[in-house]
């Protein structure tokens, strides 16, 4: 199977350009899950989920629309207390028991560098998600080595591929499946603003061009044909420009003949 879709749906600034002016925030993912299948939710970063919410959300949408969850920052980042990993576990009951929770994605800090004991924490990591499906994106460029998917691979974490600026010390666009869940994840290429900007935002302000797109067209198509599952997300977010990011890749897969949950 293959998804596609965006980074978070709740953005203020996609009314007017992908949502229709006055759309409450509560009829914005059903409007989203008229035309796409999944998403990824980013909030959860920042504040642990509850089950309430997740519950919630997993009623606004059809039976065959499936989320992907971005860990807790003190999953990822603080890596102190084993509680949080059985609070963040327990939230995602009821997408798991409505057979829609796509993927966990654990995004790993540039400080988390490959290490003997960051490559173990890799492992009590797995151990903490249970037999969840997990995806590992990594934000130091030393990881991308050989040792390391073979790593994933024993421990059963899919590596998440990544789109972003071509600078020296980011992650490299390759794509590579450790696991049954293949991931991708699409930043942008806003070389100007990536290290310096005023807003957060600025980073993901980047319309991609259909040439650039077509650079994964081949790419995501190995990963469809050696994973059972895979996750493609647009995370240049700034004013819809993931929403129109996402439509271009599904006409350009579609056209190679993949066909697109």
């Amino acid at each position: 199977m293959l998804y596609i879709g965006t980074s978070g749906y709740s953005y203020d600034d996609w009314i007017g350009t992908y949502y229709p002016e006055g759309i409450a925030k509560t009829e914005m993912l059903p409007f989203y899950a008229r035309e796409f299948k999944t998403t990824e939710i980013n909030y959860t970063y920042y504040r642990m989920p509850s089950a309430r919410t997740l519950k919630a959300m997993a009623d606004k949408v059809p039976d065959d629309f499936v989320f992907s969850i971005k860990a807790s920052k003190e999953l990822t980042h603080e890596r102190e207390d084993v509680t949080f990993f059985e609070q963040f576990n327990t939230a995602l009951t009821p997408l798991i028991e409505q057979h829609k929770l796509g993927c966990v994605l654990a995004q790993f800090p540039n400080s988390f560098k490959p290490s003997d004991e960051n490559r173990d924490y890799l492992k009590v990591f797995r151990e903490r998600m249970g037999d969840l499906p997990v995806a590992i994106e990594f934000r130091n460029a030393g990881w991308i080595t050989d040792e390391t998917m073979d790593l994933l691979r024993q421990y059963n974490l899919g590596y998440c591929c990544v789109d972003e600026p071509h600078l020296k010390g980011l992650i490299p666009p390759i794509a590579v499946a450790t696991a049954p869940v293949a991931y991708v994840r699409f930043h942008g290429r806003n070389y100007q603003k990536w290290w310096q900007h005023d807003e957060s935002w600025e980073r993901y302000n980047y319309s991609y061009s259909t040439e650039e797109l077509q650079e994964w067209v081949p790419k995501i198509e190995h990963l469809t044909q050696v994973a059972p599952t895979t996750y493609v997300y647009t995370n240049n977010h700034y004013r819809g420009h993931a929403v129109d990011t996402v439509r271009q890749i599904k006409l350009l897969l579609e056209q190679a003949g993949e066909k697109v949950a």
